[in-house]
């Protein structure tokens, strides 16, 4: 019991045996492999991490792509199923007798044209007597060249055709000389 006691008793110069240099100093002795151990997995973390990063900002660029494409290709097909409305109109206009039906199917057409360029669609210049290109032309009809005109022009624009920036969305339907 008297052992007990003794243990229980407070001893300030066991207090000081351990000072903080002798604390340092076994530190110091078990810190240089803990170091390189934290050191090493603080490498990899931060490898790791930027692999990830690296990788998180490619999807992110391959989805925003992908939604701009995705955009792109249902507003194309939206207004390509609006166009013939639109050439419906323009044969009304050509059809109609009295200049008010013509003056009302024309305010109707400019609508159309205005709401098509606001969602950056855009009618493709081609006009007879243009020299016909593959890229924004269909030709649907030929005909043999006459006195004066080249083979391969375009002799009379059947249906009209619309781009959506570089993409042709619909091509212009030609006859062409041959």
């Amino acid at each position: 019991m008297a052992k007990k006691k003794d243990d229980l008793k407070h001893n300030p110069e066991e207090e000081l045996e351990e000072t903080p240099e002798k604390v340092e100093k076994e530190e110091e002795v078990k810190t240089p492999s803990e170091l390189e151990k934290a050191l090493s997995l603080a490498e990899d973390y931060k490898r790791k991490w930027y692999a990830v990063s690296a990788e998180y900002d490619n999807y992110r660029k391959r989805n925003q792509s992908a939604v701009s494409k995705a955009y792109a290709d249902g507003l194309a097909e939206a207004v390509l199923k609006l166009l013939p409305v639109a050439d419906n109109f323009g044969y009304a206009l050509d059809g109609a007798s009295d200049e008010k039906t013509k003056a009302g199917i024309d305010k109707v057409i400019k609508s159309f044209n205005t709401v098509l360029a606001s969602l950056g669609v855009e009618e493709l210049p081609v006009k007879a007597g243009d020299k016909f290109d593959e890229g924004t032309m269909e030709a649907v009809l030929n005909f043999p060249c006459s006195d004066g005109e080249e083979p391969n022009t375009v002799k009379q624009v059947l249906k009209k055709g619309y781009k959506s920036g570089d993409k042709v969305i619909r091509y212009t339907q030609v006859a062409v000389t041959i």
